[in-house]
């Protein structure tokens, strides 16, 4: 149990709880976040499929305690979920409290009328995660998020009730508008705020009035961006008579935003063309437990790699991964839905999407309003009904919505350019179901793209495809692309006024997204799918030995194999290509295809440009064809074996970046060297491991936070002395953690 307290509210974290599943008689404990469905285990007969990569649903119950202290029975206590993934209801002491029916929108439930004070109090969580699929990809079971108990007194700042606004940015500094939701029984009331930079005062003011906002004048302010990701330190009192009632701490980012077709995307008045990764909400081997030290790490990886901007797909993203992005210097685009009305899955809620859009937009922005790093909120992905009047209506009561509530920052909507063309060429008449949807979704378009592949970037341009797109995009600020960079070019003389986004683009189109990103100014950015592996949605982008196979692999295929960081964070050579474009590839990758399939014919996906690694360790395989790809940004590159000179090739502009060789493979050094204007600038090596191999362990950090929430990430390789990986040498690895520490997670980014 974590408590953060202040004069006023006090936050304390329940971590240690017991966990049993319905059809198991004893209870474990568990320490939050906790993931049920990865550890529930995977067959090929599980409802779930290959959406869940074969992982089971099911019923859970959660339970924990919490001694109510006398000295609180006057303050407001509530039982606060940042999320929990199946429909749940709460106990306290056996009597109901409330239900929590979304995955990834946070609630809070009051329960100080059901406290017994002075006395330990039970709270229980049954969660109900059985009909699957609820999702076209893993969503993981039960308290997978924190959960808070958090207490106000009488006179008290609201939830998520500071809303703050830079208005203004000038040679003089900068103006921040703070808006304070206040509970009071009392007439009279002051609210003070006070803002900090690195533990000094630069800004203060009061308003004499609970109801008023304040207004802070910061001279030479710091501004946040993604370069420059500086935060200050709000502090917010009400106070009465010279006492303090309540308190609330928030670190907040000054910078403004602004968005049109002639300037593009403007942070604090200068453009900025985002280079973005599309993620899901998993962790990879840990599931969907969101670990804080793990959301860090995602964001430091990625933002190394030289991304600027992350897309959460296609949920609200949790606030330790938002926490990330703010301190470490992240764009984003937050994301409401992945349906509306019409359902994807089986056993999604499209069923009840108009009773809940609006509550779930408003704790959307609730969570996000103070956010620097969230730049925009996007409020569905690839919906087919906004190809009808219906869904077209829908979209811009969304945006209004979310425009009342949060005025700064501009709405996007991704749409499937080719989805909203099937959709608009289906003959029959189409209405709307209480529960199935009668049109195409998602799904069935993502097999069509694989199956036609580049033709269906042709098919996007057709004038359907712009007749069942442009209304829904007249609804928003920004025009989401999915897989559209063929419309971006007419699209700019036919729409002078509309900004687009690449809000998806496949991997191997990357190149020539950002070529448009950065010759049009209405096109402020491009987003790969994905920026990192996940669960579910199996074996979509992954390679297969074979003549034929469907988008979706068989059981028991794991990963969906678009991401360009695997599993476990190892990057994938798919990022060397992002890389070169930006002209963050300082020398050439060198990288191979598998050399145990060498000859052998491959099943290839839309979503996968290579399934090249970057080894060139291939132990028994001398003598096999060796196809080599060696990315670059370069004008050509020279590749030498073992001093011997392979071949040269240009890279640029024709082949994007790409030059592809042949050799019979034999141990050794493979080099490649870039060239500029006829001269050597860069050059880059592969070398084969040495016989002696060993089993190595390799950590990200020296030191661990003795805090019960750090993680130490460890990777597992077969390698020689200097550490070089053998491709080749698999055995099976068991681990045991002595000491006080606990397994979360050990797997590998095999994808089946």
């Amino acid at each position: 149990m974590t408590t953060v307290a202040t004069a006023g509210t006090s936050v304390i974290t329940l971590e240690a709880w017991s966990f049993r599943a319905a059809d198991e008689g004893l209870s474990v404990p568990v320490r939050l976040p906790h993931d049920a469905m990865i550890r529930a285990g995977r067959a090929d007969h599980n409802p779930g499929g290959a959406d869940t990569a074969w992982f089971e649903g099911g019923r859970y119950e959660y339970r924990t305690g919490w001694f109510a202290d006398s000295s609180m029975r006057d303050e407001v206590v509530a039982l606060r979920f940042e999320g929990v993934q199946g429909d749940s209801t709460v106990f306290i002491n056996d009597v109901e409290a409330g239900m929590i029916r979304s995955g990834y929108v946070e609630q809070e439930l009051p329960i100080g009328d059901l406290l017994r004070w002075g006395l330990d109090n039970e709270i229980r969580v049954v969660v109900d995660n059985s009909l699957q699929p609820s999702g076209r990809w893993y969503p993981g079971s039960g308290l997978y998020r924190p959960v808070h108990i958090v207490v106000r007194p009488t006179s008290h700042i609201g939830e998520d009730g500071l809303s703050v606004r830079t208005t203004l940015v000038g040679p003089m500094g900068a103006i921040v508008e703070v808006g304070v939701e206040v509970t009071t029984p009392l007439n009279h009331i002051s609210v003070i705020a006070e803002l900090f930079s690195d533990g000094l005062l630069v800004a203060s003011a009061a308003a004499p009035t609970a109801s008023a906002g304040v207004r802070l004048s910061v001279p030479e302010a710091r501004l946040w961006s993604s370069d420059n990701p500086h935060l200050y330190d709000l502090q917010v009192r009400l106070e009465a008579d010279g006492s303090i009632l309540d308190v609330r701490h928030e670190r907040i980012g000054l910078r403004t935003i602004s968005v049109d077709a002639k300037d593009g995307l403007r942070i604090n008045g200068r453009t900025v063309l985002l280079k973005g990764a599309c993620i899901h909400h998993d962790n990879g081997i840990l599931g969907a437990a969101t670990h804080r030290a793990a959301e860090y790490r995602r964001i430091r990886l990625l933002k190394e790699a030289g991304f600027n901007a992350i897309r959460s797909a296609h949920n609200p993203m949790s606030r330790h991964l938002l926490d990330a992005c703010d301190e470490l210097g992240m764009y984003v685009l937050d994301e409401l839905a992945d349906y509306w009305f019409v359902s994807k899955s089986a056993h999604d809620f499209a069923y009840r999407f108009r009773e809940t859009w609006r509550d779930d937009a408003a704790r959307l922005v609730a969570k996000d309003r103070n956010r620097a790093c969230v730049v925009m909120y996007a409020i569905g992905n690839e919906i087919p009904e906004t190809a009808t009047p219906d869904g077209v209506a829908l979209a811009g009561e969304i945006t209004a919505h979310l425009h009342q509530l949060d005025p700064e920052r501009p709405v996007t909507l991704a749409t499937n350019l080719f989805l909203n063309a099937m959709v608009a060429l289906n003959a029959s008449p189409y209405k709307e179901e209480a529960h199935k949807g009668t049109m195409a979704g998602s799904t069935e378009a993502n097999v069509m793209i694989n199956h036609i592949g580049r033709m269906m970037s042709l098919a996007s341009r057709l004038p359907v495809a712009d007749r069942a797109s442009r209304e829904g995009f007249a609804k928003v600020d920004v025009a989401g692309y999915n897989y559209g960079l063929a419309r971006y070019q007419g699209d700019v003389r036919r729409y002078p006024d509309r900004v687009i986004l690449g809000t998806e683009t496949l991997p191997g189109d990357v190149a020539r997204a950002w070529e448009l990103v950065q010759r049009y100014p209405a096109v402020i950015g491009d987003f790969v799918w994905a920026g990192w592996e996940y669960l579910g949605e199996a074996g979509v982008a992954v390679w297969v030995a074979g003549k034929r196979s469907g988008l979706l692999k068989p059981y028991p295929h794991l990963v969906a194999g678009p991401g360009m960081f695997d599993l476990t964070g190892e990057p994938d050579v798919s990022l060397r290509l992002a890389q070169a474009a930006w002209g963050t590839l300082a020398a050439p990758a060198i990288a191979v295809r598998p050399l145990d399939r060498s000859g052998l014919p491959m099943v290839r996906s839309a979503w996968r440009s290579s399934d090249a690694v970057e080894s060139w360790s291939w132990r028994g395989a001398e003598g096999r064809t060796a196809e080599i790809e060696v990315y670059s940004a370069d004008d050509a590159v020279e590749l030498r074996l073992n001093g011997r000179r392979v071949g040269s090739k240009r890279t640029r502009r024709k082949n994007r970046h790409i030059t592809r060789f042949r050799v019979p493979y034999e141990p050794g050094t493979l080099t490649a060297t870039g060239y500029r204007d006829g001269r050597p600038v860069s050059e880059s090596s592969l070398r084969s491991a040495q016989r002696a191999t060993t089993l190595q362990l390799s950590t990200e950090s020296a030191t661990l936070a003795a805090d019960g929430a750090d993680l130490a990430f460890i990777s597992v390789h077969i390698a020689d002395e200097e550490g070089i990986r053998e491709m080749l040498a698999d055995e099976r690895v068991t681990i045991r953690v002595d000491g006080p520490a606990d397994l979360v997670g050990f797997g590998s980014a095999a994808p089946a």
